[in-house]
């Protein structure tokens, strides 16, 4: 099932996302996705309804609804309908940056409000799918990786408590050994294991951890032979608390940072999953994030209306994708139909509920610290000047210094209703703040709005002229930014235009950034990415090509770079060109 790779380096892809692999492929890695990710998506609700004292009945109706509802939203993701769904292989499962708001939101009101928080901030979800473009200039990766880097600290005080989590009685060794037993085998098969096997670390240490759990006895047998093998729970949903209360308006903003911060790991997840399901290399297609977006967004909206923990993408369908060279869609949907297979079997899922409180701990603790080094790895991926260093150790400090209560505790604890308490939000506030700072500081941006066609351009030339005698660049600079410029527009009104729009309309900006020029053009959407059109110019053309190539050509050669971003009714061409 390992794909050689071909000759720059990228696996290669047996069946690409509009393919259809047979049948015996789709069905094995269909199961194979599930049991991969079951444990994840049961663990979560377990701890976060024993951590904040929910009752039995809750917890299993939770388990039940959390696989349901991933069911649900892993088929949407690859179904995609209309506007809803990436159209790629994107798992779906309950979010580990939940567990500390959920946990107190279960402690301070119980399993009726959490659910009313969870529906009110899957609403907006659904905003930022809709209007992503606005935002990209304030959840920059700095940002984004600082808010992740700082989920772990809100979560492992309440991952800590569960390490000693074993029923009265149990030898003093239970606890230690069955999470010594879990970590280790998880990390000596990571670090060692290739392939496929790899893949399965997690899982193996579980068991592992759980045998040694048993021997202790601190593995509830009963629970299972109690279980029966078909059915769903009877009772448990907790309904919802609408009496909007001071704790409810002292919960939802952290609710709704969260939900931000699952946003931003689906942005992630939705870019990574285009890299690795199609053979050549393809520009990012923002309207499947946009629709990965609002899959989460759904996912977030069930959750809180059956009553369980939120969900988000599983970063496993990027690896798994890639290792097996299958980034067929319809895979996604075979998981789908395994998860709903899986909710509807309670002695399947009484197996991991089962699990130990210590092990569930162990697991959760090696998946936080790899989720710590994915936002550090964000925040380096994109370059680290002396601004996003500045920005990202500041905020991050202050973060773990609010969530551990020593910077003036005795003034954040009443300040905003002990909003700043929670480390995350916190520390995310500060990298919003400091990063709009430095946005807003920048040189001042110049706009300019016209009608998308060839009459435009001398309003075009006149923007560009002001533009570069107010940046105080040499006569040269100028035949590039207008050259650029009239290029930029030419690719634009060359590509096609959805049915029933007219008079498409263009804004532009400019801004004099970091000492080069940065142009970004905002039209009407179309249907072609240029992005994936330069990189093709090199490639044998037909005489067809030759002349919408020609200014494509002409942009590459006047832009130092070129990033085309398509969002619903939207494209954004962004390009800087260096004096």
């Amino acid at each position: 099932m390992n794909p050689q790779g071909d000759s720059t380096g990228r696996p290669s892809i047996r069946f690409q996302n509009d393919e259809r692999p047979p049948l015996a492929i789709t069905a094995g890695l269909g199961f194979q996705f599930a049991i991969l990710c079951i444990a994840g998506i049961v663990l979560t609700p377990a701890i976060v309804i024993r951590a904040g004292g929910g009752s039995e009945d809750f917890l299993n109706w939770a388990v039940f609804a959390a696989v349901l509802v991933s069911s649900i939203t892993t088929t949407l993701q690859a179904v995609r309908l209309g506007r809803i769904g990436s159209g790629y292989i994107l798992l779906m499962g309950t979010s580990a940056a939940f567990i500390s708001v959920c946990v107190g939101a279960l402690q301070m009101a119980g399993p009726a409000m959490l659910c009313t928080l969870v529906v009110i901030s899957a609403l907006f979800q659904f905003a930022l799918a809709g209007r992503l473009q606005l935002f990209r200039h304030i959840l920059t990766p700095a940002v984004a990786g600082t808010v992740i880097m700082l989920i772990p600290v809100t979560v492992m005080p309440v991952i800590f408590d569960m390490l000693t989590d074993v029923p009265e009685g149990a030898s003093v060794n239970a606890a230690a050994m069955s999470a010594l037993v879990t970590i280790v085998v998880i990390v000596l098969i990571g670090l060692r294991a290739r392939g496929a096997f790899r893949l399965w670390s997690p899982v193996i240490g579980v068991v592992a951890g759980t045998i040694v759990g048993a021997f202790y006895g601190i593995y509830d047998i009963g629970q299972i032979t109690d279980a029966a093998w078909i059915g769903m729970p009877t009772s448990g949903w907790p309904g919802f608390d609408l009496s909007f209360s001071a704790t409810f308006w002292s919960l939802l903003p952290a609710f709704i940072f969260v939900t931000l911060v699952g946003a931003i790991e689906t942005i992630g997840d939705a870019v990574a999953i285009q890299r690795v399901s199609w053979r050549d290399a393809r520009a990012v297609d923002y309207r499947a994030v946009q629709g990965a977006l609002a899959a989460d967004g759904m996912g977030n909206l069930l959750s809180g209306l059956t009553g369980t923990v939120p969900n988000t993408t599983y970063s496993t369908s990027i690896s798994v994708t890639e290792l097996t060279g299958v980034g067929s869609r319809v895979v996604g949907i075979a998981i789908g139909a395994s998860f709903l297979l899986m909710a509807f079997l309670p002695k399947v899922l009484a197996l991991v509920v089962a699990i130990p409180g210590p092990v569930a701990a162990a697991y959760i603790t090696v998946l936080l610290a790899m989720l710590f080094v994915v936002g550090m790895r964000i925040v380096v991926k994109a370059g680290v000047d002396y601004r996003k260093a500045l920005i990202v150790g500041i905020a991050f400090w202050v973060g773990v210094g609010l969530q551990s209560g020593s910077v003036f505790p005795e003034f954040f604890s009443t300040f905003a209703g002990g909003l700043l308490q929670n480390g995350m939000t916190a520390g995310g506030l500060v990298a919003i703040v400091l990063s709009l700072f430095v946005e807003l500081t920048q040189s001042r941006r110049v706009r300019i709005e016209i009608p998308l066609d060839g009459n435009s351009l001398p309003q075009v030339t006149s923007f560009i002229e002001k533009f570069h005698r107010r940046s105080g660049w040499q006569e040269s600079m100028l035949s590039r930014l207008t050259s650029a410029a009239e290029e930029a527009i030419d690719s634009l009104m060359e590509r096609s235009t959805p049915d029933g729009e007219a008079d498409r309309r263009l804004q532009i900006s400019a801004q004099k950034k970091d000492g080069r020029a940065e142009l970004e053009f905002v039209a009407g959407s179309g249907d072609e990415n240029l992005q994936d059109k330069i990189a093709i110019l090199e490639e044998p053309a037909t005489q067809a090509d030759v002349e919408q190539g020609m200014s494509l050509r002409l942009l590459n050669y006047y832009a130092s770079s070129v990033r085309h971003q398509q969002y619903h009714d939207v494209d954004i061409l962004t390009i800087h060109v260096d004096p």
